[in-house]
C-alpha cells in the first residue's frame, strides 16, 4: 500500500500549482517575443512606436508597417506555432515515440503534396483555397504511416518513425516532380513550400480557425488519457481507457492541427518535434501539463525563428521554414541518438 501511494502521480491541481511560475514565465517570454516580432524587420521600429501604433496614438509609415504587416504576421505565427507544438505533443503521446511529429510522420509532407497537386490540377493561387486539400493530404499520410507501423494489431514506435521518414521522402520527391512538370506550379508553390509567414494576412487565418480550434479542443480533451497510453495498450485498457477511441481522437487532432498550420504557412518543420522536448524537462511527462505547455512553447519557437530569419540577412529575410529546418536538423539527430541508447 505504501508503494502505491508513493508512485501515485500528483493530482492535476497540485501539479498545476507547482508549475504555475513556469507557465507565467513562458507567457511573459511569449509576450516579449511577440513585441519583438512587431518591432524587428528590414525597417526596425522602436517599441514605443509599436505601442503607439497598436493603441492608435500614431499614424504614418511606421504605424502602417506595425498594424498592416507585422501584426497579422505575428498573430498567424502564434496560431501556427500553437497548432504545431500541440500536434507534436499529441503525436508523441498516441504513438509512444519521442521522435514523432507532423514532420517525421510524413503528415506535413502529405499536406504539402496534396496542395501542390491541387495547384497543378485546379490552378489554385491563394492559401485560403489550400485548406481542404491540406487536410486530405495530412489525413492520408497519417493513415498510411500508421498502416506501415502496425504489427500484430499494435503500433510499433520504431516502425512508425522509419515508415514516416520514408513516406516523407517519397512525398517530397513526388512534390518536386509535380512542380518540375509545370513552371506555373513551381512559381506558385515554391515559396509556400519553404514554409513562410511573410505576407500572411488574417484573411488566410480565418478559414482554418474552426478546424484549428477543434484540433486544440480535442488535444486538450485526450491529454489526460495519454498518460495511460504511455504505460502500453494493455495497461491502459486495464485502467479502463478506451485505447482505440483515444488514439483515433488524438490522430484526428494531429491531422486538424497540422493541416491547418500547413494550409496557412506551408510545411514548417521541427516545431512539433522540438516543442515537447523543450517543455518536458520543465513540466514533466504529465500530458495534462505538457499539452498546455506546448501551446506556449510552439508559438515561442516559431516567433523566435521568424525574428531570426528577418535579421540574419537583413534587409532581405529567410523563410521561417528554412530557419527551423536549419536549427532542427541537429536536434533530430541528437534525439535519434538519445532514443537509440
Amino acid at each position: 500500500m505504501t508503494v502505491i501511494e508513493q508512485d501515485a502521480p500528483p493530482t492535476a491541481s497540485t501539479s498545476a500549482r507547482r508549475r504555475l511560475p513556469l507557465f507565467l514565465a513562458g507567457l511573459v517570454a511569449l509576450v516579449l517575443c511577440a513585441a519583438l516580432s512587431l518591432a524587428v524587420g528590414a525597417r526596425p521600429v522602436p517599441l514605443a512606436a509599436v505601442y503607439d501604433a497598436l493603441f492608435g496614438h500614431a499614424q504614418g509609415r511606421e504605424a502602417l508597417v506595425v498594424t498592416g504587416l507585422r501584426l497579422p504576421r505575428t498573430v498567424v505565427a502564434l496560431a501556427v506555432g500553437a497548432a504545431l507544438g500541440v500536434a507534436g505533443a499529441v503525436a508523441q503521446g498516441i504513438t509512444r515515440n519521442p521522435l514523432a511529429s507532423p514532420t517525421t510522420l510524413g503528415i506535413n509532407a502529405g499536406a504539402g503534396f496534396a496542395v501542390v497537386v491541387a495547384i497543378y490540377v485546379l490552378h489554385l493561387n491563394r492559401p485560403a483555397e489550400y485548406v481542404w486539400f491540406a487536410f486530405a493530404g495530412a489525413a492520408g499520410a497519417a493513415l498510411f504511416a500508421q498502416a506501415l507501423a502496425r504489427r500484430s494489431g499494435d503500433i510499433d514506435p520504431v516502425r512508425l518513425a522509419l515508415g514516416g521518414t520514408v513516406l516523407q521522402l517519397v512525398l517530397l520527391s513526388w512534390t518536386s516532380a509535380v512542380m518540375l512538370a509545370s513552371q506555373r506550379t513551381l512559381d506558385e508553390a515554391r515559396f509556400w513550400l519553404a514554409g513562410s509567414l511573410a505576407d500572411r494576412t488574417l484573411d488566410v487565418l480565418w478559414p482554418v480557425l474552426p478546424t484549428l480550434g477543434l484540433g486544440l479542443l480535442l488535444a486538450l480533451t485526450v491529454a489526460p488519457a495519454l498518460n495511460a497510453l504511455a504505460l502500453g495498450d494493455d495497461s491502459a485498457q486495464a485502467l479502463g481507457v478506451p485505447v482505440a477511441r483515444i488514439r483515433l481522437a488524438g490522430g484526428i487532432a494531429v491531422v486538424l492541427l497540422a493541416g491547418s498550420a500547413v494550409a496557412v504557412a506551408g510545411p514548417v518543420a521541427f516545431i512539433g518535434l522540438a516543442a515537447p522536448h523543450l517543455v518536458r524537462p520543465l513540466l514533466g511527462g504529465d500530458h495534462r501539463l505538457l499539452v498546455p505547455g506546448c501551446l506556449i512553447a510552439g508559438p515561442l519557437l516559431l516567433l523566435s525563428a521568424d525574428i531570426l530569419g528577418r535579421v540574419v540577412i537583413r534587409p532581405s529575410e529567410l523563410e521561417v521554414g528554412i530557419v527551423t529546418a536549419f536549427l532542427g536538423a541537429p536536434l533530430l539527430a541528437l534525439l535519434a541518438r538519445k532514443a537509440a541508447r
